[in-house]
């Protein structure tokens, strides 16, 4: 009975570790590193969402500090378009990554040392290239463009504050959780009484387990996006938050397939015996007789029949 119970609760502890790993192992390794965050961001540089939010928010950041008079609808769309035809190139592409690893630096560094004010994207790097796109167009109004630190909002003091609580213990159990993990679910079949059914069962816990993270990535992706009220910003929020959580939700696939294999696995071995009929059809290949069943029975003396 105490080894059965120190089995299942072994087990279950796995099972429970499986989607926390996950996370603890994502949180150092993909955002805990400055050079993985900016190789996840680097593709977004070309998401038309990404691009026009980007251009929007450094059109709207220099016709604050320029004054054109009556033509400033008319410059205001040219500037914007001239933006985007910049978010083309491989400048901006150099740009976003330089952006990228400040705003990093800036998100890493607010965790660790508590701080309360908002986390922003830099995007002076993206009007200074923009500056000098337009004055080598020979385009009037372009030296009075002022390279200002355009920003974009990445975290709000707030979320920044409940994120703390949680993503720095995250990214100081590292591998620990998943190891963790690994050891657990060892011990816990080697305590087993019937291990080809606590097999299965860790198999499917460690599914549901993974289920579990990618819906509430879903969840909170709903939310994250629910705070904004402009549908190209919600565009190019929902397309950084997929990029960033691409190797996470991808990994927990992996699990739940894993998972769902070793159950089923575990299920039609001890329904249909496949693993006794193998062993058994492979002793015949070597030329040695299957095990048979042994049966008893009792050999008549001379001169005398089973009654």
């Amino acid at each position: 009975m105490i080894r059965r119970t120190a089995a299942a609760v072994l087990l279950v502890v796995a099972c429970l570790l499986v989607p926390l790993g996950t996370l603890s192992t994502w949180a150092k390794y993909e955002i805990g590193n400055s050079d993985r965050y900016v190789d996840t961001m680097a593709p977004l540089a070309t998401e038309p969402a990404v691009q026009n939010a980007v251009a929007d928010a450094v059109t709207t950041g220099i016709m604050e500090q320029i004054q054109v008079g009556p033509l400033q609808s008319t410059v205001e769309q040219y500037l914007h378009d001239a933006v985007v035809s910049f978010t083309g190139t491989a400048a901006f592409k150099k740009a976003w990554d330089t952006a990228n690893r400040a705003a990093h630096d800036a998100v890493q560094q607010a965790l660790d040392d508590g701080s309360t004010g908002d986390v922003t994207l830099d995007l002076a790097p993206v009007t200074e290239q923009v500056k000098r796109q337009l004055e080598s167009d020979n385009v009037p109004f372009a030296a009075q463009i002022p390279v200002s630190h355009t920003e974009i909002t990445i975290l709000s003091a707030g979320d920044l504050d409940q994120l703390r609580k949680g993503f720095h213990m995250l990214q100081v159990a590292g591998l620990w959780l998943p190891l963790a993990a690994l050891v657990f679910t060892v011990a816990g079949l080697l305590l087993a009484v019937r291990r080809g059914r606590a097999l299965g069962a860790t198999g499917l816990g460690m599914a549901l387990g993974a289920a579990a993270l990618l819906i509430a990535l879903t969840i909170a992706r709903s939310l994250t996006l629910g705070d904004l009220a402009n549908d190209a910003d919600k565009a190019a929020a929902g397309a950084v938050y997929d990029a960033l959580t691409s190797s996470m939700r991808t990994v927990s696939w992996v699990i739940v397939g894993l998972g769902l294999i070793v159950a089923a696995g575990a299920w039609l071995n001890g329904r249909y015996g496949f693993a006794d009929r193998l062993s058994g059809r492979a002793g015949s290949a070597a030329g040695q007789p299957p095990v048979q069943p042994r049966t008893e029975c009792r050999e008549a003396a001379p001169g005398r029949a089973f009654p």
